[in-house]
């Protein structure tokens, strides 16, 4: 009889652990994320600094490859809005590669990427790697920071 009980307690033991694996394992979906993703940079690029401003709260942390001072909020909407000055055009804009890792609310975005731009009728390209920190909050994903390396 105490062996009968044993394999039952064992078998439910395996049972729950089973199902919760399964339910931490099930895959996320990051549609809502990627589509902030690709606004925030679809924005900076136009110069929307108004949708900018929603989307990089003002506690913001930039580092840019090849750029010793840390931007912040402030730095990014002026930035946005001094290329769309100068008539900066984003022609094209890819993300080959993007692994996120979610922790709560957080998530870490991890993506290779590739632009081409248009300024004063100058065409360039360029690709790099770029580490993006998004927060859930107030109802949507929040972009209060991110880390690129110095563009190929």
């Amino acid at each position: 009889m105490k062996l009968k009980w044993n394999r039952v307690i064992i078998a439910a033991f395996f049972v729950v652990t089973l199902s919760t694996v399964k339910l931490f394992a099930q895959k996320q979906n990051d549609e809502p994320l990627l589509r902030a993703r690709e606004i925030v940079w679809q924005a900076w690029f136009a110069g929307d600094t108004k949708t900018l401003e929603k989307l990089v709260p003002p506690e913001t942390i930039v580092m840019s490859g090849g750029d010793e001072k840390w931007k912040n909020q402030a730095d990014v909407l002026r930035t946005s809005a001094e290329f769309h000055a100068k008539g900066g055009k984003l022609l094209r804009l890819e993300f080959p590669r993007t692994e996120v890792q979610h922790f709560g609310d957080v998530a870490i975005v991890w993506s290779s990427y590739v632009v081409e731009l248009e300024i004063g009728g100058k065409r360039s390209s360029g690709s790099s790697r770029v580490t993006e920190i998004f927060v859930w909050q107030h109802g949507r994903w929040t972009n209060p920071g991110w880390h690129t390396d110095e563009e190929k």
